[in-house]
């Protein structure tokens, strides 16, 4: 009897990947619709590759023929445009419509989308606007699905906690916009995976806030990194304008965008941060002191991991 076939975009990436893993541990016939085919592949000649080309529906749709399953993680984190790369989130909206058509013309039984806490159609923020219009497509669309809401994620190639662990690591101080009391709940990658993993087995329609064990504010968030790589700083806090345009400062050093007023706002505006039971069992601490002596040795790049279709993450 053949193998289930599902599919898993941006396998050389970061969630993604975890899940491509997951899948290939559990014998299941992994393909991945990637923007990076000559990113370095973990797992060589195990999976099949094929270019995530939005522009062409029935293309698309052809590289997902006999798949049940598709893992959708696909999205964009802010709104650039540059020389070499540029991306924006009405664009990933529509990228996103058109792989939800294509899956159906393929034959796809259920799609296991990853979205983001408290989405809103009325958000005056695109990113959360954006996830509450996919999500609202998906359910229409007749394809069973589980929609998983993960708040922020976490482990060796994540971005915030890492670059958090960074600045406490090359400035005196750190500043937090406002008081800092704004929560977040950072669930681990491979937990995330295992929630994906676990859904793609099933057919009920479900919406699952994908957050882990433990809560922060996120001045706390801040004070408890700085302890764990002993790097513990005064914290003061700042005007947002302030903590928008330092972030401004250092990504003109770095290459990169270190923070966003969007971001800003959904942070503030407690967006990270749900009622629900913890999804996820793996605690950031725990994980934290047991990944201390490389945890923000080097500065993670957005915009690096763009730009570089070749290396994977882990050495950008």
């Amino acid at each position: 009897m053949s193998r289930e076939i599902h599919i898993v975009t941006g396998a050389f990436g970061y969630s993604g990947k975890y899940i491509t893993k997951r899948l290939l541990d559990e014998g299941v016939e992994v393909r991945t619709l990637t923007n990076s085919l000559n990113r370095e592949n973990p797992f060589g000649e195990k999976i099949k590759v094929y270019p995530l080309n939005f522009e062409n529906i029935q293309s698309l749709a052809k590289s997902m023929e006999g798949g049940t399953v598709l893992y959708n993680t696909y999205w964009v984190r802010f709104n650039y445009s540059g020389k070499r790369v540029s991306f924006n989130h009405d664009e990933a909206v529509e990228n996103t419509l058109r792989l939800f058509e294509a899956a159906k013309i393929a034959g796809i039984k259920r799609i296991v989308h990853t979205s983001i806490t408290n989405p809103s159609e009325d958000s005056p923020l695109p990113y959360f606007r954006g996830k509450a219009l996919l999500e609202g497509a998906l359910i229409d669309s007749g394809i069973s699905y589980a929609i998983l809401r993960p708040a922020v994620l976490f482990g060796r190639e994540d971005i915030l906690i890492n670059n958090i662990a960074w600045m406490l690591r090359k400035f005196p101080v750190f500043g937090v916009f406002g008081d800092g009391s704004y929560r977040l709940q950072p669930i681990y990658v491979d937990d995330f995976a295992e929630i994906a993993v676990r859904e793609g087995k099933r057919r009920e329609n479900v919406i699952i806030d994908a957050i882990g064990p433990e809560t922060f504010t996120f001045k706390d968030l801040v004070k408890r990194i700085g302890e764990i790589i002993g790097k513990e700083r005064p914290i003061i806090s700042i005007p947002d304008w302030l903590g928008y345009y330092t972030g401004l400062v250092v990504g003109k050093i770095l290459g990169d965008v270190v923070i966003t007023r969007e971001e800003i706002a959904g942070l503030k505006s407690n967006l990270l941060y749900t009622n629900s039971q913890p999804a996820g069992k793996t605690k950031l601490t725990e994980w934290a002191r047991e990944n201390k002596d490389r945890l923000g040795i080097k500065y993670s790049s957005e915009l690096k991991r763009r730009r570089d279709r070749e290396r994977s993450y882990e050495k950008l």
